[in-house]
């Protein structure tokens, strides 16, 4: 279910005025995660109907370009998900997709039947062992690799991104990131938040040196993906 709204985002789709739906599953717990309360107490939150969404989108036409599926993991809400690109696209809008790679049959489906325009997936980790830290819940790697692989092919416009977690991302794990998608048309990584974290362990107050820190690692991914941007408050 959509448990969540926003009318304008400036942030959410680079370079685009967008419109932002929040779904309130996913299959991960990530324990850096801005959004764990929507997932677990999703009921605190209102069902967001289709109607209104339809009515405040219909109102920007012309000013909005596109609507952004976000959660939580949209494509726990695989038919939701489907009915919703198409009104979209029937408003003559386009549509983003924020997802952790983890369904890739449903997105080669939402690609094939151009229901969707852009897709942001998450890299939470190297692609091993550490994977499962990242993502709090155990992860069928292979799914994470073929989505990753279905963007790399480039059929459809992508970023990948990465959190850069303090005791997740390091230097190596930058590195070995990299490897798993080298030449990718684009890689962003953005700034840890412990404000809102799900785990305590991942709000506490960042190190100083954090941001120069990450500068490195934007210089390591560099080497790899050529297109790599850091997305930071500083």
């Amino acid at each position: 279910m959509i448990r969540a709204f926003i009318e304008t985002s400036l942030v959410d789709w680079d370079g685009k005025i967008s419109s932002v739906v929040f779904f309130d599953k996913c299959n991960f717990m990530c324990p850096f995660c801005q959004n764990w309360d929507l997932i677990i107490n999703p009921d605190k939150f209102p069902i967001i109907e289709w109607n209104h969404i339809k009515q405040k989108l219909q109102k920007k036409k012309g000013w909005v370009d596109g609507v952004v599926l976000t959660g939580g993991e949209p494509l726990c809400c695989e038919q939701e998900v489907f009915q919703i690109c198409r009104k979209i696209k029937k408003l003559g809008l386009q549509v983003k997709l924020d997802t952790n790679g983890s369904y890739p049959e449903v997105l080669q489906n939402l690609i094939e039947n151009k229901l969707i325009d852009f897709v942001a997936m998450d890299i939470k980790a190297p692609i091993d062992e550490r994977y499962n830290m990242a993502a709090g819940k155990q992860v069928d790697l292979e799914k994470i690799s073929k989505s990753v692989q279905m963007l790399l092919k480039g059929e459809i416009d992508y970023e990948f991104r990465t959190t850069c977690a303090p005791g997740i991302i390091d230097e190596n794990a930058i590195h070995q990131i990299g490897k798993n998608i080298k030449d990718a048309k684009k890689w962003a990584l953005q700034a840890h938040v412990p404000d809102n974290a799900y785990k305590a362990l991942y709000r506490q107050k960042l190190n100083p040196e954090y941001y120069k820190t990450i500068k490195e690692y934007l210089k390591i991914a560099k080497k790899y993906v050529l297109n790599t941007i850091l997305r930071s408050k500083i």
